[in-house]
């Protein structure tokens, strides 16, 4: 899950100012946490909340602290119709194909005992506002890859599990990175950033990937990052340079999160 909000962080500061090369600074005093990782942390948080077996009590927990933690950080950068659902009394979901319903389901991952259970999972956390079929498609899609990560799948396993079920995987990033341009559709960037992954040789060259296309940066960043964490683990001077970017609240959250469900690797 921390590797979703290192890509996040990481790839703030680029949002509304692509950079087209692996060749930056990884954190500054321009980067902070975005919704990526409040909603991130709000599916983790729903997940310690629940029985996931009960597909049902997780989508109603997953609405209640979604609202919760979307309230108490209200300018994180919410897409406008979210920030809608955020503020209602019955929030419904508003057929959304939007990739906030990638970059928020990592921890479906880590709670699941299966790969058929992870994209359920996924589904029940993402159909509460994302019910458009793309962007179902596009959380389960990110979730496989990360569940496939934690437990021994290779990086050619994955790909090909992905390209049979759920996207075309046969571009490469240095033929997109000249033309990927901003695009907040699942269909238009989870392919994208799990490619960003597939042909990283560690975890901060996965995050330099993802950044390095362009694109919406943050949310490439936090999708790329939640599959490499999985895959490669996180180098401790990273981990302990990105937590500074998190208060009190959000700390305690991500350590109650991996306390219980851990990296499998």
């Amino acid at each position: 899950m921390l590797g979703a909000i290192i890509g996040d962080i990481a790839g703030s500061r680029f949002e509304g100012n692509n950079i087209k090369s692996k060749e930056f600074e990884l954190f500054t005093s321009e980067c902070k946490p975005t919704d990526d990782s409040i909603m991130t942390l709000a599916v983790a948080k729903a997940i310690l909340s629940c029985d996931t077996m009960n597909l049902s009590q997780l989508e109603e927990k997953s609405v209640v602290c979604m609202q919760e933690l979307g309230r108490r950080y209200p300018y994180a950068g919410y897409g406008g119709l979210f920030w809608l659902w955020l503020w209602q009394a019955v929030p419904q979901p508003y057929e959304s194909y939007g990739n906030g319903a990638a970059m928020r389901v990592s921890p479906c991952a880590y709670a699941a005992d299966s790969l058929e259970e992870a994209e359920a999972l996924a589904r029940a956390v993402t159909e509460v506002t994302h019910n458009h079929p793309e962007g179902i498609k596009g959380a389960q899609a990110a979730t496989a890859a990360i569940f496939m990560a934690l437990h021994g799948s290779s990086i050619s396993e994955i790909h090909d599990y992905l390209d049979q079920n759920y996207y075309s995987m046969n571009f490469t990033l240095e033929e997109i990175r000249p033309w990927y341009r901003f695009d907040v559709s699942c269909q238009g960037s989870v392919p994208q950033a799990i490619m960003a992954f597939l042909e990283s040789t560690s975890f901060e060259d996965a995050i330099r990937n993802a950044i390095s296309i362009g694109g919406d940066s943050d949310t490439i960043g936090a999708i790329t990052g939640s599959i490499a964490e999985a895959y490669y683990g996180i180098p401790i001077d990273i981990r302990n340079q990105a937590v500074r970017y998190l208060d009190k609240f959000q700390i305690d959250i991500l350590n109650r999160f991996e306390g219980e469900y851990g990296a499998i690797r």
